[in-house]
């Protein structure tokens, strides 16, 4: 109920204020499980593509925006509940695999689950190499995957700023993909390939330059410099 309030109220204002160029809405299918993954340039990204989309849309978001205390936590709780997050301990390792879980229980149900497979706002504006998480949960959950283009959104609230601009943005869904050719889930030749094709899909969408990279800190140890070097092309 809190999820079509929301919408409801929040969507109808958003596009009257921001007047968002929506491309392709009707390439997001109506009902049954689906990811939508998209690039990230924004904090702000999973709201507009919640609002703009013509379904409902949950995604993961940070376990401390729902515990805070006082007036400012229960409004940040209800807020981010409303819009569709779903609360992780976001991390590496067992984490990552369990942030991965609470996606697949959320396709499990047939809804709609947005994804960043970059996995973290790109800071320079490039299109980073996409971890092969998106491709699992794909695979696993046997769904389609509309890539997603957000423009404008790196404008609307810059990275690091808490206040929301005045600026226009597009966000174009594209066609639905089966990655299921690809191969199974446990094979990371068939994640490694499916997200591929994904990314290039987004790519051509955002016609950002490519990073050819994953979007991640500097190392902080020779030992993380070390694993990344010889991180297995099939990683989450």
């Amino acid at each position: 109920m809190l999820k079509f309030l929301a919408r409801l109220l929040l969507a109808p204002l958003a596009r009257l204020i921001w007047r968002p160029r929506i491309i392709g809405r009707a390439n997001v299918p109506k009902h049954g499980a689906v990811i939508l993954a998209s690039n990230h340039l924004s904090f702000i990204d999973s709201i507009v593509i919640t609002l703009v989309a013509p379904r409902s849309v949950s995604f993961l978001a940070k376990a401390e925006y729902f515990t805070g205390r006082g007036f400012k936590g229960w409004l940040s709780r209800n807020f981010f509940s409303g819009i569709g997050a779903v609360p992780v301990v976001r991390g590496a390792g067992a984490a990552a695999q369990e942030s991965l879980d609470a996606g697949l229980g959320i396709l499990d149900e047939g809804n709609a689950f947005a994804i960043y497979p970059e996995g973290t706002r790109s800071l320079d504006g490039r299109l980073y190499r996409g971890r092969t998480g998106v491709a699992w949960l794909a695979l696993t959950a046997n769904v389609p995957v509309v890539p997603v283009a957000l423009s404008g959104t790196e404008q609307l609230q810059p990275v690091g700023s808490r206040r929301v601009r005045l600026h226009r943005i597009t966000v174009e869904f594209g066609t639905p993909i089966d990655v299921s050719k690809h191969g199974e889930a446990k094979s990371g030749r068939a994640r490694r390939h499916a997200t591929d094709e994904i990314m290039a899909a987004i790519a051509r969408m955002s016609e950002q330059e490519l990073a050819h990279a994953y979007n991640e800190p500097p190392p902080a140890t020779i030992g993380e410099k070390v694993r990344r070097v010889f991180r297995r092309p099939g990683a989450i």
